[in-house]
C-alpha cells in the first residue's frame, strides 16, 4: 500500500489534478477535466502504469468531475491510499495565513470570503465539497495570500480611514503559491539571488508580480482581490476607483454588469476586442492586437520598476506562468523597457504550485502527527 496524496486545483469549469506520493512527493498522475457544465473532457496520464486517457465526460457539475478522477484513481492506481486532498484557495483573508485541515466552520468563513474572489472562491470551495462528499481523506487548504501575509504596513494598507480598514479594506496580494516555489528553487538552484531583489513575473490569464528580498515577499501588485494591479487575460487591472462610481452612477450601469465588464471584458481581451489568448494576438495582424500586447508590456515593466523602488533594488527578473514562461516576444518586449535598470539577470522558471500544494500538505500532516 503506497500513501498518496491528491492536489485539486479547481476553477469554474474546469479541475486540475495530480496525485504524488506522500513519502518522495514523486508525481504518480495528473490530468484535468475541462468544459464542465457544457462539453465535458477528462485527460490523464498515469505515469507508473504508463495509462493515457482522453474522453468525453458527462459532467454538469464540479462533483461529477470529481467523481470521474476519483474513478480514474481508483481504477489505475497501484495500491494508493489517499491520505488527504490538498486544495488552492484563492483567497485567505486576513485570518489564513497557513494551510490548515478544512472544517465546516472553516468552509463558512472561507466561503464568506467569496465576493472578493468571485472567479476563483466559489469555484474552489466547490472542489472541497464534490471531495469531502466522495473521499473519507481530509481536505487541506492552502491559500493564495498566504504568502503575502507578512508584508509590513507600508505595502499592506491602502490610504482610507481606520474605520474601513479594519473592516478589511486592505491589500493582501495573490499567485502566493507560485511565488513560494519560485522562492524555493532560487534557494536551491540561485542561492546567490534568493539573497538578493528579484522581481518575479507570474504571466498567465491571471497576472501580478512580486517582490521577493531574502527569499521572502516584500510588495506585489495584485491587492484586495484579483482585479488589481496589472492588466490581464479578461480583467482590467489598476484602474481609478472613480471609473467604477462613474459606471454605476452615470452609464446606467448596475453591480453585476460593472463587475462582469471588470473581471470578463476587459485586458487584453478588451483591448483587443479579439481574445485574451496571448498566443492568438502574437498570431495576429489586425493591428489592436499589438496595441493590447504593447500595453500589456509596458504595465509589466512600469509595475516591475515600482516592485524594484519597494525592495531598494534590482539584481533579477523571473518570468513564470503560461505567458511569462512561452511568450518570448512578450518577454522582451518588457525587458527592453527595463533596459535602464540593468544590470540584473533575467531567468525562466517553469511555474509548479501543485507540488508547492502537495509540499503543504505533507508538512501539515506531519506537523499533526508530531513527525
Amino acid at each position: 500500500m503506497t500513501d498518496v496524496l491528491l492536489v485539486l486545483n479547481t476553477g469554474s469549469s474546469s479541475l486540475k489534478f495530480e496525485v504524488f506520493g506522500y513519502e518522495a512527493l514523486d508525481k504518480l498522475a495528473k490530468g484535468k477535466v475541462t468544459g464542465i457544465g457544457t462539453e465535458a473532457r477528462l485527460s490523464a496520464t498515469v505515469v507508473a502504469s504508463d495509462v493515457h486517457v482522453d474522453r468525453a465526460l458527462a459532467a454538469n457539475d464540479h462533483e461529477t468531475a470529481m467523481a470521474a478522477v476519483i474513478d480514474l484513481i481508483d481504477r489505475y492506481d497501484d495500491a494508493w491510499r489517499m491520505v488527504a486532498t490538498v486544495h488552492r484557495i484563492v483567497h485567505g483573508g486576513a485570518d489564513f495565513v497557513a494551510p490548515v485541515v478544512v472544517t465546516p466552520g472553516i468552509l463558512d468563513r472561507l466561503a464568506a470570503l467569496a465576493p472578493l474572489a468571485p472567479l476563483h472562491q466559489p469555484y474552489n470551495l466547490a472542489g472541497i465539497a464534490a471531495s469531502d462528499r466522495l473521499s473519507d481523506a481530509p481536505d487541506i487548504a492552502c491559500f493564495d495570500t498566504a504568502f503575502h501575509a507578512g508584508h509590513a504596513p507600508l505595502f499592506q494598507v491602502f490610504a482610507v480611514d481606520a474605520t474601513l480598514r479594519d473592516r478589511g479594506i486592505r491589500r493582501y496580494g495573490f499567485h502566493g503559491l507560485s511565488y513560494e516555489w519560485i522562492a524555493r528553487v532560487l534557494a536551491s538552484e540561485h542561492p546567490d539571488l534568493a539573497r538578493g531583489r528579484v522581481v518575479v513575473g507570474h504571466l498567465g490569464n491571471g497576472a501580478s508580480l512580486c517582490a521577493l528580498k531574502d527569499g521572502a515577499s516584500v510588495d506585489t501588485t495584485m491587492g484586495m482581490t484579483a482585479l488589481d494591479g496589472l492588466p490581464m487575460g479578461s480583467r482590467t487591472g489598476a484602474i481609478d476607483p472613480g471609473a467604477v462610481t462613474y459606471m454605476l452612477r452615470n452609464l446606467g450601469m448596475g453591480i453585476d454588469d460593472v463587475e462582469h465588464a471588470l473581471y470578463e471584458r476587459s485586458g487584453l481581451k478588451g483591448l483587443s476586442g479579439l481574445s485574451n489568448d496571448v498566443k492568438a494576438l502574437l498570431e495576429s495582424a489586425d493591428p489592436r492586437a499589438g496595441f493590447a500586447l504593447d500595453y500589456f508590456a509596458l504595465k509589466v515593466a512600469q509595475f516591475a520598476a515600482m516592485m524594484a523602488v519597494s525592495m531598494g533594488g534590482l539584481d533579477a527578473v523571473v518570468f513564470t506562468g503560461g505567458v511569462g514562461e512561452n511568450a518570448g516576444p512578450v518577454r522582451d518586449a518588457i525587458l527592453a523597457r527595463l533596459e535602464f535598470l540593468r544590470p540584473f539577470r533575467t531567468l525562466i522558471v517553469p511555474a509548479n504550485e501543485e507540488r508547492m500544494l502537495a509540499i503543504h500538505g505533507k508538512a501539515l500532516l506531519e506537523a499533526g502527527r508530531g513527525g
